[in-house]
């Protein structure tokens, strides 16, 4: 069979990555959703991580649980006990009622190398949402030491310092930097953090494409957020990105086969 990442304009792989999972097939940043992305074609699976009262990281995005679950509160402010009694499913449909908010520890467990995809084993881009404390992201990452999946593992946040504690946490482990706004100064910033992506909007990669090339030429790739038209596809990979964050990946996953190997 041949490569499944397929290959860009540029001759590089491009990257296909299941945005909180595959999010347009079942509710984000849940094991359903992880589990689809991979079964999908991505070659990425991207979540988010936060802390829980206890010290416990789990898998979800927003700062409090009230869009995504049947619960109210902080993430912060609630125990794992409390978080993962919650019901992360029937916001998005009746068939995944009771679906849990999942813990880092599961959702590792679910990715491990013996879980593959058409590709293979995928990677993680794992997404640290502050606040988070230096022995927080120590914490994440030894999560992700235990069970061998360092190398296989992109840490990212918007926040700064914390790309910094995870260089500080785990130097070897690869970092990526979310940044809005998108320009020149990001070559400097991203140099500064040792980081190896830098992943913004879909709207300022289309406004700013020397920068993308800028970030190239000191080995930093760009996989923009959050590419669910496919009008915009090629328009993207003609700038030259290394990937494409998306809601859709099965979606992708096709487009791309029939564009790179039709």
């Amino acid at each position: 069979m041949a490569d499944q990442r397929l290959e860009g304009a540029a001759g590089a792989v491009l990257h296909r990555v299941a945005h909180r999972g595959y999010s347009a097939v079942a509710p984000e940043n849940t094991l359903p959703a992880l589990a689809a992305g991979v079964l999908a074609g991505a070659t990425f699976i991207e979540f988010d991580v936060r802390t829980s009262a206890d010290g416990v990281p789990v898998v979800i995005h927003d700062r409090t649980v009230d869009r995504t679950t049947n619960g109210t509160g902080f993430v912060w402010e609630l125990t794992a006990a409390e978080l993962t009694a919650l019901d992360a499913g029937s916001w998005f449909s009746p068939a995944y009622a009771g679906t849990p908010v999942p813990t880092l520890a599961q959702a590792l467990d679910l990715l491990h190398p013996s879980m593959a995809g058409p590709d293979g084993a995928v990677e993680l881009l794992l997404e640290i949402k502050p606040p988070a404390s230096l022995e927080q992201v120590r914490a994440i990452l030894d999560l992700v030491a235990e069970r061998d999946l360092s190398a296989r593992t992109v840490v990212q946040s918007f926040d700064k310092e914390v790309v910094r504690r995870a260089g500080e946490a785990a130097p070897d482990v690869r970092r990526g930097l979310l940044r809005e706004p998108f320009d020149p100064d990001q070559v400097t910033v991203a140099k500064e953090l040792g980081a190896v992506f830098c992943n913004p909007s879909v709207a300022d990669v289309i406004a700013e494409p020397g920068t993308v090339a800028a970030l190239a030429d000191v080995g930093v790739a760009v996989m923009p957020w959050t590419a669910n038209d496919p009008a915009d596809w090629a328009v993207l990979v003609a700038v030259g990105i290394a990937g494409l964050i998306t809601d859709r990946v099965g979606e992708l996953t096709g487009w791309a086969a029939g564009t790179f190997q039709g």
